[in-house]
């Protein structure tokens, strides 16, 4: 009978513990020429996460971007920033885990990296930059989709 108790699951724990900038890169490859051009910029944006697992129940997890802005086929500026997280996460189940890591733990760490990007370029003498609101749920769920075409599509050639 004591399966069916709820209570005799385990408590859900999350904690955040700290956030901090594990690495930082500003680069103006073109400057000072850069700043006499037309400013009429395009920019890219590359996002990754990745989580290290530092102990029982304790999360490391990186978030990644890099934005490059480039100006006809100059770059203009190159900015890659590493915003990380340490995370208390307890008692979820492992099905549960991965949209922990690669969604929620992103989601928190986001503005945070927003606002150092938004510094960086700054800094570097150019109009403010603010990088739109990502949807680290839809990225997850794209990536959950993926793996399981991937798997169809192996599956579909053993068969």
């Amino acid at each position: 009978m004591s399966e069916n108790n709820p209570t005799d699951q385990p408590k859900r724990e999350f904690t955040l513990q700290r956030i901090y900038v594990k690495d930082i890169s500003f680069e103006t490859p073109n400057s000072p020429a850069i700043f006499t051009e037309e400013w009429k910029p395009e920019s890219s944006l590359n996002l990754n996460s990745s989580v290290n697992k530092l102990d029982n129940d304790i999360y490391e997890v990186v978030l990644s971007i890099t934005v490059t802005t480039k100006v006809g086929e100059k770059t203009a500026f190159l900015v890659e920033v590493q915003q990380a997280g340490i995370f208390a996460v307890k008692g979820f189940p492992d099905n549960e885990m991965g949209h922990m890591m690669s969604a929620y733990c992103p989601n928190i760490l986001f503005p945070y990296a927003r606002e150092v990007v938004s510094d960086l370029v700054n800094k570097g003498s150019f109009p403010q930059m603010l990088l739109s609101p990502v949807s680290f749920e839809a990225l997850y769920a794209q990536h959950l989709q993926q793996q399981a075409n991937q798997k169809q599509t192996a599956s579909d050639k053993t068969h």
